[in-house]
This record gives structure tokens, C-alpha cells and sequence, in this order.
């Protein structure tokens, strides 16, 4: 039983026997460092049961707990706080549980417990991914592997954006004026190739809306005329039509695109268990519109498009079909959603990853598949998370503004290098070991310095201020992995062996303690941002554990201690920090590095 439990149980049976009345519950909280203790339980909520002195009433409580419940040492009452101190045994016993367990704080899944599919990503394939993909993926897939260490079944997945007017925009540009120019001709990624032209057909658009202008139109006609968009509308029609020649072209585009993203995925560390394309999708949604017409969930109007009128829900109509026939994103979404619980059927909830703009869509996505008659939909969550800015401001994809995901990891890298080059910490390296270690250290800047701020608040990303290796940033917790496993090589070279000592009883150091205190919130951590879906909760833990772990190095002699048994205890205590760190980064997709 926990602790906490424990003690709960106590306070609640000492209360019965000493006041003759129930306690329902018990308000515990940290004690606060200016006095002794461990855990602290607030008596005033007690009052409004029981009539009396609160600090009598403490000391009451406390006397029971010392002669009743072995885990506790003494107590001492400061107002209407009553302060419990545990006995070392109870901390050392819980270490001897948890020291040699490489995977601790996680908890494998059980085969009867429905699955969670997880989206993120989702690009277009008319352009290369940018710092705002970035976010989405580190956010995504942390989620996943935070869900999977909770104990869920996870499915990581994708819907690629491989069809619409954004695709056949630059589908056209390069038709109009790629001259045949591919990966290959011309040295570019393929996905940066499409995005190339994506801005080359925006300049071109802007280009005829001011010619138009200039002859008399107003803004908003040659918006809607200029010959350029009429063009890619009517290549989105033919597309859908099954025309050949735009299928062709538009098959080998979105090859280039697939290339390049899944370079992309490699670098940033993010995989996919499957993957679904909006092309497939889509038909499927608009089944389910004709089935949703004639149960009533939707409506069609004089002009022939498709409707769901949810006003009586607070919110207004939504379109999910247009006058021509053709799809929208709702119709899309409707059809992946259906067809993911097709595919797999012990999936039960899922998470999308996808930023706060978003957040009208989802709550209209999941309101019609509920009208639907799924079951599912209620446990259908959408990740919502801000943007991300730059000191120079907003990204824009069609103004070719953005900052591209490929060159954000290569100059992380360089950062990194800079930095490290600076501060002297790599004397001894080979070069490629260096290359492989700026590498790690770039990427876990940047993922960090993104997973540490709650998903739903908005960055302001500083390269530069990311990788530092002090403060609450990757490098640092890095460094102090790094500076464990020095101690550990060190150790095992003096005892010349890699065999684990086991841990005998001793007499706490206050640090000793404070560091085991901390290591036992870890799987309630995990729990907590599994469920509040919050990478951020496991970095900012794992900051708080290094915190500790280095003001016990600084106060307490590891291998210089004199007793050998407290010496085995404080290498011991170090690698269970250790192993901690490495499993909060590792779902946090994060390397740590062995030497720095």
C-alpha cells in the first residue's frame, strides 16, 4: 500500500476512535522545508467535523499514527498543520524495490483494455515540414509513448493531406512552369520541390488579382476570378473525376513529397504504426453523408450542398458536402474516423494532434459522429496545442516565410556545436563521435525546450536559449545523465566489475532522502500526463529530479564516501536516478548520452 494510503486509512480510523465521527477525506500536502517532516496532513478541513483546537487536535492525531503505524518516526504540529516524519526503513525499503528495475515508473498494457490511436502530424503534400509540424509531431508522438509507459495499447497514426485545391495549386505551378524539373535535376528534397512551386502559384495569384484589379474588378471578384485558381479548381474536378493525365501528375508529385517527409521523420526521431491518405478516406465520409441524409443527421439545401445544423447544441450549420459534390476536410475527417475503428476494432478512443485553430472542427467532428450513432465518439480527444513563433514573427507556408523543419534540425545541430566548442567539453572526441554527439544534444534542446511548456500555451522558440547546459533546458539534464554514468564507469573500475551490489540498511543523509522522495513521484507522473495528455508534466519532472540529484552531489560524497555500505547506497541511489531520467526522456523521444 502507499504511503499516502496508508496514512489516510490511520487518520481516518484515529479520528473514529478518538472523536467518534467520520472523516470522508484527508488533505495531505509536501512539508514545507523550514520544518522536519516528510508529509504534511492540514487539519483545518477536519474542523468543520470535529470541535476543537486544531493543533490538539493534531498532536491527537499524530500520538495514534506513531503508536500504530510503523512507517512513522515522530510528528510535530505547526498550527493546524500536523507534520509526519517516516522512518529511513520505509524509504530504503522502497529503493530496494525500485533499483534494479530498468523500466520503472512504466506499466504494460492488458490485452482486454481498449486501444488508444494516436494522430499527429497530418501534413499537406504541397510543402516541406515546418517548425509548427515540428511541435505536432514531438506533442504526438510524446502522447503516444506516454500512454503507451501508463499501460494503454497505442496505434500511432497519420492522415496525409494528399488531395484538394492546396495539392492541385502546386500541381499546376509546376506544370505551368517547373519545365520538367525533379528531385534529382535539381538537387531539392521532393517535398521541398512541391512547396517551391506552392509559393510560385501564390505569387502568380497575387500577380493576376492585381491585374484584375488594375482593370476594373473589385478585390473580391478577382479573388475568386483570377484565371490561375480558376484552373487549379477545375484540376481538382478532373481529379476527382479519375482524369488520367492530372492522377499521373499528381501521383508523382506526392511521391516526391513522401520521399522527403519520411527523411524528414527519421531525423526528428518520430515513427508511424499506419498510415492513412485523405484520397482513400474521403469516399468513405461521403457514404456516411448519404447515409446521415436519410436518418435525418444532415440536410440538403436548394443549391445541393450538404449540411449538419447543430444550433440546437450552441453552435451553427456546417457544411460537409458542397454544391458540386465535391468533399471538405468535415467529410474527410467523418470517413478516417469510421474507417480507423473498421481497421481496428479494439480501438476505443482516439487522440488527434492538431493546433488550437482547429478547435471549432474537432468539437463539430465529434458532435456529427455521435449523431451518427457511434459509441466511440465519446471518447474521442482532440490535443489541442498554440502555435509556435519566432523572434521575427508568424510563419507563412504560402509566402515561403516558414522555418523548415530539416534545416531547424541542422542548425540545432550547429548550435550545439558552437556552444560545446566554447565551453571546452569535448576534449578527447573523435570527430564523428563529436558530429553524433551535437546531433543528440541539438535535437534534445529542441525537443525539450518545445515538451516542457503545456501543449494548449503558445512558444516563442530561441534556438539559442534551448541549448544551455544550465537551467531548465535538455542539454543540462543531458549533462547530468552523462556526469551519472561517469560515476558508474568509475565505480565499476574500481571494483573492477559490472555486477550490481545489493543495498544494505544505513542512516539517511536528509539529501538521500529528498532524492528518493522525488524518484517515487515518477510513476504517479506518468499516470498524471497520460492522462492530461501533457508531455510537459514528465519534463518538468525530470528537471526537478536532476535539481535534486545535483544538490545531493554537491552536499553529499558519492565515491569518496569513508563507509563502504553508504558508498554502495549513494552509487546505487545515482544509477536509479539515472535510469529515471533516461525513461522520462525516452518518452519524451529524447537521447541521452552516455559521455559529455
Amino acid at each position: 500500500m502507499a504511503l499516502q494510503d496508508l496514512l489516510d486509512n490511520q487518520v481516518k480510523q484515529a479520528v473514529s476512535e478518538l472523536y467518534q465521527v467520520t472523516l470522508e477525506s484527508v488533505e495531505f500536502q509536501a512539508t514545507r522545508k523550514e520544518f522536519a517532516g516528510d508529509i504534511t496532513i492540514v487539519v483545518f478541513p477536519m474542523l468543520r467535523v470535529i470541535k476543537g483546537n486544531p493543533v490538539q487536535i493534531g498532536s491527537a492525531i499524530g500520538e495514534h499514527l506513531v503508536q500504530h503505524v510503523n512507517e512513522v518516526k515522530n510528528y510535530n504540529v505547526v498550527k493546524g498543520f500536523l507534520n509526519i516524519e517516516i522512518n529511513d526503513s520505509y524509504y530504503i525499503e522502497f529503493f530496494n524495490s525500485i533499483c534494479n528495475n530498468v523500466n520503472y515508473g512504466f506499466v504494460h498494457s492488458t490485452e482486454n483494455e481498449d486501444a488508444i490511436m494516436v494522430e499527429y502530424s497530418s501534413p499537406n503534400t504541397n510543402k516541406p515540414l515546418h517548425l509548427g509540424h515540428i511541435r505536432n509531431n514531438l506533442l504526438g508522438y510524446s502522447v503516444a509513448e506516454i500512454l503507451k509507459a501508463s499501460g494503454k495499447k497505442v496505434y500511432k497514426t497519420q492522415i496525409i493531406n494528399d488531395r484538394g485545391i492546396h495539392i492541385c495549386k502546386s500541381m499546376l505551378a509546376w506544370k505551368r512552369f517547373g519545365n520538367g524539373e525533379t528531385p534529382e535535376s535539381s538537387g531539392l528534397k521532393g517535398d521541398k520541390l512541391a512547396g517551391n512551386y506552392y509559393v510560385k502559384f501564390d505569387k502568380e495569384y497575387k500577380k493576376q488579382i492585381q491585374d484584375l484589379v488594375a482593370g476594373g474588378k473589385s478585390e473580391a471578384e478577382a479573388k475568386q476570378e483570377a484565371p490561375i485558381l480558376l484552373e487549379a479548381q477545375e484540376m481538382l474536378r478532373k481529379w476527382e473525376a479519375g482524369d488520367e493525365e492530372t492522377v499521373t501528375l499528381w501521383n508523382k508529385m506526392n511521391g516526391w513529397v513522401y520521399e522527403g517527409f519520411d527523411v524528414t521523420y527519421k531525423n526528428l526521431g518520430v515513427d508511424f504504426d499506419v498510415l492513412y491518405y485523405e484520397s482513400d478516406t474521403y469516399l468513405l465520409g461521403k457514404d456516411f453523408v448519404t447515409e446521415g441524409l436519410k436518418s435525418g443527421v444532415f440536410c440538403k439545401e436548394e443549391d445541393g450542398s450538404v449540411w449538419c445544423d447543430l444550433t440546437n447544441e450552441g453552435l451553427d450549420k456546417k457544411i460537409v458536402l458542397r454544391a458540386d459534390g465535391t468533399a471538405v476536410y468535415m467529410t474527410q475527417d467523418i470517413g478516417t474516423a469510421i474507417q480507423r475503428i473498421k481497421d481496428y476494432p479494439d480501438v476505443g478512443g482516439m487522440v488527434y494532434t492538431v493546433g488550437n485553430e482547429q478547435d471549432y472542427h474537432f468539437q463539430v467532428l465529434f458532435l456529427i459522429l455521435n449523431k451518427l450513432g457511434f459509441d466511440w465518439a465519446k471518447n474521442l480527444y482532440h490535443l489541442s496545442y498554440g502555435m509556435v513563433d519566432l523572434p521575427s514573427g508568424k510563419m507563412k507556408s504560402r509566402e515561403g516565410t516558414v522555418v523548415d523543419a530539416d534545416d531547424l534540425i541542422e542548425d540545432m545541430a550547429k548550435t550545439a556545436e558552437e556552444i560545446s566548442e566554447e565551453l571546452g567539453k569535448l576534449d578527447g572526441y573523435t570527430k564523428e563521435e563529436k558530429q553524433q554527439l551535437y546531433k543528440t544534444i541539438g535535437l534534445g534542446a529542441l525537443k525539450y525546450y518545445i515538451l516542457k511548456v503545456d501543449p494548449k500555451k503558445r512558444i516563442l522558440f530561441d534556438p539559442k536559449e534551448s541549448i544551455d547546459f544550465q537551467g531548465n533546458t535538455g542539454p543540462f539534464i543531458q549533462y547530468t545523465y552523462a556526469r551519472i554514468q561517469s560515476i558508474l564507469r568509475k565505480f565499476n573500475s574500481e571494483k573492477n566489475t559490472n555486477d550490481t551490489p545489493s543495498v544494505v540498511d544505513i542512516s539517511l543523509h536528509e539529501k538521500e532522502k529528498e532524492l528518493i522522495k522525488q524518484l517515487q513521484l515518477f510513476p504517479e507522473v506518468i499516470q498524471n500526463a497520460a492522462q492530461q495528455h501533457s508531455p510537459a508534466l514528465i519534463a518538468n519532472y525530470t528537471y526537478d529530479l536532476v535539481k535534486e540529484f545535483n544538490s545531493f552531489y554537491q552536499n553529499v560524497s558519492i565515491l569518496g564516501a569513508v563507509n563502504e555500505n553508504e558508498k554502495v547506497f549513494r552509487v546505487q541511489l545515482s544509477k536509479a536516478v539515472a535510469t529515471t531520467i533516461k525513461n522520462g526522456f525516452d518518452v519524451l523521444g529524447i537521447d541521452v548520452p552516455e559521455r559529455m
